[in-house]
């Protein structure tokens, strides 16, 4: 039927076009924004996976942040050690001079004097070896860092096994083979397992963590979050010297930790699963070093005066190789606290990229596709305007019914 007041082939066109247009707004969108998903409007759900993925790369960076200001304070205090150890080796050389018997007293004053002064500066030297108000050259100030955007004050509570608290807590910078000291046999290549079953469901999921003779009880708890890609939340409690294991996957309700090793429950194995509570603790503790004079490390000559005898140079010597053995051993320990901090940088960056790529495989676009896609509606918007055109010229045909 012939009609100039309904042309349906002329709405089915629009229609057809106003589809294409709208299909053409969508891929210009994700072409110039680079996403596939850029609002709440395209995927509610993706969208609010990826601004929580994004939340958490804001925290990772912030913790990476906290982890370089921790390891330039510590390489303050390193500067500050290596420095008091040079002037404790020139010490030591005094009063090695000073055991001399030829010596005269005024020389022996002269040498005393330059004892004096050098010692004074021991003080100035740790008191001066600050960064950003902290000092670990003082008072063997121990310095909480924050290693996690996970845990915290945060306790996390639901299914899982928790280890008895150690009687001895360690850091999490203290090497996992050496909790032999609370009652394990932990060695490297120990296999611990973990075995996530269902109590309605068939099927078992289960990680192994390969022990190593490096690795640190901090390196562990990342080893079984990330080998079980989070279905097992673990985390360690430094203050209790307790290890938490929470259920992270609704379909699973039981889990059990096992080892082909030795005795390993201070890990939690054999530990009955049970409703527990994390405190989720994500801080390593940094123990400082007292460099001052009237600290233990050197209180055996700081009152010392090598210009009585050489008996007394001599003690004052004796003293000092103790002083210069024990500082390095002090400071060879802060270094290896300083090295599981590079190691908990060097992760943090690598899981903040793998974040970083999840949110990318979520919600960027996919330019190549895009791209074509966005040829085949250019032509299909130039025929649909072409079809509405020819559509809306079909009425004219019925002037030529009423011409004579």
């Amino acid at each position: 039927m012939l009609s100039v007041n309904t042309n349906y082939s002329a709405m089915v066109a629009l229609q057809n076009l106003n589809f294409t247009n709208t299909e053409l707004e969508g891929v210009q969108n994700k072409i110039s924004t680079g996403l596939k998903i850029s609002s709440a409007r395209d995927n509610g759900a993706i969208y609010a996976i990826a601004e929580g993925q994004r939340s958490r790369v804001s925290s990772v960076a912030a913790v990476k942040d906290g982890i370089d200001r921790a390891n330039s304070t510590i390489d303050v205090a390193l500067a500050a050690g290596k420095s008091i150890g040079e002037i404790l080796q020139k010490l030591k050389a005094k009063s090695v001079a000073a055991q001399a018997d030829d010596l005269t007293p005024d020389q022996r004053d002269a040498l005393q004097a330059d004892f004096d002064s050098l010692r004074g500066q021991i003080d100035t030297i740790a008191n001066s070896a600050q960064f950003n108000g902290a000092n670990l050259a003082v008072g063997s100030f121990d310095f909480n860092v924050l290693i996690s955007d996970l845990g915290g004050s945060t306790a996390a509570t639901g299914v899982g096994v928790q280890s008895v608290a150690m009687g001895l807590p360690v850091s999490g910078a203290a090497l996992l083979t050496d909790l032999t000291d609370q009652s394990a046999a932990i060695a490297a290549n120990d296999l611990i397992s973990f075995d996530l079953t269902s109590s309605t469901a068939a099927g078992t999921f289960t990680v192994a963590v390969e022990v190593t003779a490096t690795m640190t009880v901090d390196d562990y708890i990342q080893a079984v979050n990330a080998a079980s890609g989070g279905k097992v939340s673990a985390s360690y409690d430094d203050q209790a010297g307790q290890f938490t294991y929470l259920i992270n996957d609704t379909y699973y309700d039981e889990l059990a930790v096992t080892t082909g090793g030795g005795n390993a429950d201070v890990l939690g194995v054999g530990v009955a699963f049970g409703n527990v509570s994390s405190a989720g603790s994500n801080m390593m503790v940094v123990n400082g070093l007292d460099l001052t004079i009237a600290g233990s490390m050197f209180a055996s000559f700081s009152t010392v005066d090598i210009s009585t005898s050489a008996a007394a140079a001599t003690t004052a010597a004796n003293a000092l190789e103790q002083a210069i053995t024990d500082l390095n051993i002090s400071l060879a320990s802060l270094g290896s606290q300083a090295t599981a901090l590079d190691a908990q940088q060097d992760f943090l960056a690598k899981l903040s990229d793998e974040i970083e790529n999840g949110i990318g495989n979520l919600v960027d676009a996919d330019l190549a596709k895009e791209s074509a896609k966005l040829q085949s509606l250019q032509i299909k918007q130039q025929l649909g305007a072409q079809a509405l055109s020819i559509a809306n010229q079909a009425p004219q045909v019925i002037l030529s019914l009423f011409r004579s």
